[in-house]
């Protein structure tokens, strides 16, 4: 049973919802992502979703788009990111790491290599944002071959017979924006995304994590509802673009910037 399905039936089990932060890799440098990555355990992470840059992150919005930019700045790769992960695991075994992103950076390092290299350092399963199921035969074959999660994502404009190839393709999670735009929207219609949901489990018995316009404890509840997992990024990347690199960082001062993470943990387990 791979981590990602270890977690999600732990979580069942225990009727508990999953909480997925969302981090950008090198912003604001390696070191502190590595603190951060562990803060947000401590702070009750389910699953990470760990992004590594790329220049034209079209789905995000300004939050996320200027991580992106302080994280190029200090010239951080993929095969940094990949190198971040395996130092993540060697203290820490048990926490999914989910690398999203997009195509481009994989297929330059070539679909074998990234698939090879991403099992080695620890990754669990991969979110590519702008390949679309249609287009993902050979790399998820790659993927899935290695032994990594591919993750698609359903937006609220999908039809249902999209819904069910985004399903059948899908492993590990779907998941669900909840809104029509970018990342850091905040506008977030429960009864949209409630609707949405009742169709898309028709499709799959895959657990659903929805993501976009995530703000808080209470939005964080309402959507945990009715999902499997809640997904936060840019929430908890705002608060990260107050620290600067190279300061060496508590692990408290870490703890701090990701104490939303904290509340939305105790938000979702009041509403189970």
């Amino acid at each position: 049973m791979s981590r990602l399905q270890s977690t999600f039936s732990r979580l069942r089990s225990a009727g508990r919802k999953a909480l997925i932060p969302y981090l950008t890799a090198g912003d604001p440098d390696l070191v502190t992502t590595l603190g951060l990555m562990q803060a947000l355990v401590k702070n009750g992470a389910d699953v990470i979703e760990l992004g590594y840059p790329f220049s034209d992150p079209s789905s995000d919005g300004p939050v996320i788009q200027r991580a992106v930019e302080r994280a190029l700045a200090r010239k951080t790769t993929l095969y940094d990111v990949l190198e971040l992960v395996a130092q993540f695991r060697t203290v820490d075994q048990q926490t999914p790491v989910v690398l999203m992103g997009y195509l481009n950076p994989v297929e330059c390092m070539g679909y074998e290599r990234f698939a090879a290299t991403a099992v080695e350092a620890g990754v669990d399963g991969v979110l590519i944002v702008d390949l679309p199921p249609e287009e993902a035969g050979e790399p998820k074959r790659v993927l899935r071959a290695a032994g990594l999660d591919t993750i698609f994502l359903v937006a609220p404009t999908t039809n249902d017979e999209r819904m069910q190839r985004i399903c059948q393709e899908s492993s590990g999670y779907v998941y669900y924006v909840s809104l029509k735009g970018v990342t850091g929207a905040a506008h977030l219609d429960v009864d949209s995304v409630a609707a949405s949901l009742a169709k898309l489990r028709r499709h799959t018995n895959l657990p659903i994590g929805v993501g976009f316009g995530i703000r808080d404890g209470e939005s964080a509840a309402r959507i945990g509802a009715l999902a499997d997992a809640v997904v936060v990024g840019s929430a908890l990347v705002s608060r990260i673009a107050e620290l600067a690199p190279e300061q060496n960082y508590s692990q408290a001062r870490l703890i701090e910037q990701t104490a939303v993470i904290a509340s939305m943990r105790e938000a979702l387990d009041k509403r189970t």
